[in-house]
């Protein structure tokens, strides 16, 4: 292109795009104009994201760097569009992974534990651990470019959402709906704590499946366990109503070895007969089905372990941890000749605490719990009558099977951090429940120690950050909120607590309109990230690596609705191409007078000018319609191909001729430059922010992209006839690019060529000789290679450009190792026996590699046929 001396605006561009130069300022500068608040008072269409809270004491993950990346997406393109955009921050207190945080330090630095202070001290230790240390996701959140509304940024402890934790609790117990009673519950016997079914993590583990006689004679039963120092607590034997193996011994007794004690043996349809003896020990106080079991039948439940998991049943076993009791007592069974049968290694699904890796302990304990039956139906309803809207609709009946089959919700949890649970009991047994505002009773009560679930206050979320329960500017022009985008593994865990609280505390009305579950992040072989596997990895190095806009564009580039995304350095390293391609295009553009004005006529513009137009606003249509279904790795595919294909790889190039020519037709493709690259970065913004701003505000002149406004795909610029034109322009300069490649000419290196039967195409002569490095040809030329393509017929000289023996005698080794290929295949598949013998996978394999091989044969006999000296 020939520099225009009017295009200063280039001058303000470096050379080369510096990510770490352009992204830092460009954010507090946002920040500081105020770009991303939101004005409750505004009279536009309100959207709404709250952000999924990270837990306070975590740090940026690739998973946080996905999800907000699809959240500012979304929450920036609206802005651009012209609704009132609030994207809410904000964390969660996370209770059980900061107080353990927080006992660690205690002891490295004080040698303290919790139990060294008060209740008041170790809270207070707490939240001074939570202002030194709890803000560093927030810092990350903002190198990444996200888009929030700081002014609002929430914590799930706050004095406002205490209020509404405190509110929500007091309804739901004044409605029947919170109530306090015996049940079997995940129990940490290490941070001695219940915990909720998102905190265990179930591995397959290692252990042993111990067969025990109970019993004498015909009287005698067999049981299997893997548990075996829980047998001390049994009250019953089951077996199967149906099962006539065991239909004398139901309603008798059989004696418990090792404890004297008798037990009945009971008849239940929740045993399988079909599943080992067919008769299962019944430990009512240490399994959720031996609870349910003996819920049924009456039967005692008798604790023998007691919170760290030691023995309290009296005998030989007391005191002991469970794991050492577990191996003394099937050691006493075998001595008493009662173990039938032992399998060790017994694979079998072990839940552990998610946060300590300690073995789950099934523990029987009074709690408090949620009555979720009437808050779930409404939660299935409010999908199934379209008020929310699953994406991808794949993903629903994954939410019914859940919501349409819970249980009642554990959500007290034995710990000093967090909201603890407003009932108090008196003297005498009075229990009360205290609203906001409301006095603690009188000397003698007590408050319950507890606190409540972290998912309990982060299932208010969506509202309580908008001020709930007060009728709030916020609540009332923010709430529903527009869409939540959230991981498809917590669908259970928070998604359908938000569900139900929402319901429940609005009146009815859902939390979001829309639930846009994405996939998982996983390492480049498909697998779960983890520090164990070595495969973790930080994305600020990425990012300090090849920009925040980089890793962005990876990310979205591989984000199809509810799949997992597959991502590795060398994809985000491509991201950083990108960016830098774009960088350079602009400049160049820029550099040659690309400028941001009216544009001619269609009448006054090239083929290529009215081409470009053309598919940047189908591109435009694109990439509105995958925005509308979630589907970001569309979209961001579209804008890639559109940018480095079409654009760059192009449209720059046919607009040499035009530039070179100079005049009206220059001018107007000048404009078509501009307007192009306008339109591109403000379709490309959401998704690379940083680097869009710096070259849209040097194009054009304008504030900031971020207020811009959002294209519109105009449908009067689809021009088919341009299209096919340059369409056949560019299939002839490809093929004419693969014949150069497969002789081995250099890109470079211009060839002598006459060009014939070009028609149409004849205007664009000049760029196809230049996209292809095509001389005129002199006087004394003679073609040495003749390609019909289509109507068109390109001569070339090859004679001089390159070493045709040298050519030859390679294309010749290629060969004669194709050939042998060939013959090879050629003999396994004459081959009676190995026909015969392997199988139908092997043998079309070996019929595709005959196949690829006889098409190897064919292109190179074919290039050396086309040598220059060949004399064909």
């Amino acid at each position: 292109m020939t520099a225009d001396p009017t295009a200063a605006s280039a001058r303000d561009l470096p050379p080369q795009y510096a990510p770490a130069q352009v992204e830092g300022p460009l954010y507090e500068r946002w920040v500081e104009r105020g770009y991303f608040a939101a004005d409750p008072k505004s009279d536009k269409q309100p959207y709404t994201i709250v952000i999924p809270p990270p837990n306070v004491t975590g740090s940026l993950h690739l998973g946080h760097a996905f999800q907000h990346t699809l959240m500012d997406a979304l929450t920036r393109r609206k802005r651009m569009q012209g609704f009132e955009a609030l994207w809410l921050p904000g964390m969660d207190h996370a209770g059980i992974a900061t107080q353990t945080l927080v006992e660690r330090q205690l002891m490295e630095t004080e040698g303290k534990s919790k139990h060294d202070l008060s209740r008041e001290e170790f809270v207070e230790r707490v939240w001074r651990w939570k202002e030194d240390f709890g803000g560093r996701i927030l810092g990350q959140m903002r190198r990444l470019g996200d888009g929030v509304d700081w002014s609002r940024e929430r914590f799930t402890m706050d004095e406002g959402l205490s209020h509404a934790v405190q509110t929500i609790f007091k309804r739901l117990y004044d409605d029947g709906l919170v109530y306090r009673a015996e049940r079997i519950i995940n129990w940490c016997p290490q941070d001695l704590t219940a915990l909720s079914d998102i905190e265990v993590d179930h591995s397959d583990d290692a252990g042993e499946l111990v067969s025990i006689r109970y019993g004498d004679g015909d009287a005698s039963i067999v049981v299997a366990t893997t548990r075996a120092e829980t047998m001390l607590g049994d009250t019953a034997v089951a077996v199967h109503p149906d099962d006539p193996r065991y239909a004398h011994l139901v309603g008798t007794e059989v004696e418990l070895p090792l404890t004297g004690r008798r037990i009945p043996v009971v008849a239940d349809l929740h045993v399988d007969p079909d599943f080992g003896s067919g008769a299962v020990k019944v430990t009512p106080a240490h399994d959720p089905n031996d609870f349910e079991i003996g819920q049924r039948h009456d039967l005692p439940s008798m604790t023998v372990l007691d919170e760290r998991g030691r023995v309290t049943a009296p005998g030989p076993f007391e005191g002991l941890d469970r794991f050492d009791a577990r191996a003394a007592v099937v050691a006493a069974l075998r001595e008493e000749g009662r173990v039938v049968d032992e399998k060790r290694p017994y694979v079998h699904s072990v839940g552990h605490c998610s946060r300590c890796s300690a073995t789950v302990e099934p523990r029987l304990s009074l709690q408090w719990f949620v009555k979720v039956a009437p808050l779930a139906q409404a939660a299935g309803d409010a999908v199934r009558d379209g008020r929310v809207v699953i994406s991808p609709a794949s993903m629903s009946q994954r939410y019914f099977d859940w919501v349409d089959d819970m249980h009642d919700w554990c959500i007290s949890r034995q710990l000093l951090w967090g909201h603890r649970i407003p009932v108090f009991y008196g003297p005498d047994g009075e229990v009360r429940c205290l609203g906001p505002g409301e006095e603690p009773p009188g000397e003698g009560w007590t408050q319950d120690p507890d606190v409540l679930d972290t998912w309990f206050s982060s299932g208010l979320w969506p509202f309580s950050t908008l001020g709930w329960p007060e009728q709030t500017a916020d609540l009332a022009k923010f709430y529903p909120t527009s869409v939540l985008v959230t991981g498809y593994d917590i669908i259970f865990f928070w998604v359908a607590r938000m569900m139900m609280f929402g319901l429940y505390a609005m009146d009815g009305v859902p939390p979001f309109h829309t639930i846009a579950l994405t996939g998982l992040v996983r390492d480049e072989r498909g697998r779960k990230m983890s520090k164990s596997k070595g495969n973790a990895v930080d994305p600020l190095t990425w990012m300090d690596a090849y920009g925040s806009d980089a890793l962005r564009f990876t990310l979205a580039r591989g984000a199809n609705p509810g799949t997992d995304v597959p991502i590795s350095e060398e994809w985000v390293q491509g991201g950083g191409r990108f960016c830098n391609k774009l960088w350079n295009a602009t400049r160049l553009a820029l550099l040659n007078g690309a400028s941001v004005g009216e544009l001619p006529e269609s009448g006054a513009l090239t083929v290529a000018d009215r081409w470009i137009l053309s598919r940047l606003h189908a591109t435009v249509a694109e990439v509105d319609a995958a925005y509308d279904s979630y589907q970001f790795a569309k979209a961001t595919d579209a804008l890639y191909h559109f940018t480095w294909d079409e654009f760059c790889d192009w449209y720059l190039e046919l607009a040499k001729v035009s530039l070179a020519q100079g005049g009206e037709e220059a001018d107007g493709t000048r404009l078509v430059l501009g307007h192009v690259l306008d339109v591109l970065l403000r379709l490309l913004h959401p998704i690379v922010p940083f680097v869009t701003e710096a070259l849209w505000t040097a194009l054009t002149g304008g504030e900031s992209v971020v207020v811009a406004e959002w294209p519109q795909a105009l449908p009067e610029r689809a021009d088919g006839v341009a299209e096919a034109e340059v369409e056949a322009v560019q299939r002839l300069v490809t093929e004419v690019r693969r014949f150069r490649s497969d002789q081995g000419v250099k890109p470079g290196q211009r060839v002598p060529a006459k060009v014939t039967g070009l028609g149409v195409l004849s205007a664009h002569e000049e760029a196809i000789r230049t996209l292809l490095r095509l001389s005129e040809p002199g006087a004394e030329f003679s073609a040495t290679a003749s390609l019909p393509i289509g109507k068109v017929v390109v001569e070339l000289d090859l004679s001089g450009t390159i070493d045709v023996p040298a050519e030859r005698r390679r294309l010749e080794k290629d060969l004669a190792a194709a050939q042998a290929d060939n013959a090879r295949a050629v003999a396994k598949l004459g081959n009676e026996a190995f026909l015969a013998k392997a199988p139908d996978a092997v043998v079309d394999k070996v019929k595709a590699q005959l196949a690829a091989v006889e098409a190897d044969i064919a292109r190179i006999t074919q290039q050396l046929r086309d040598l220059p000296g060949s004399g064909t």
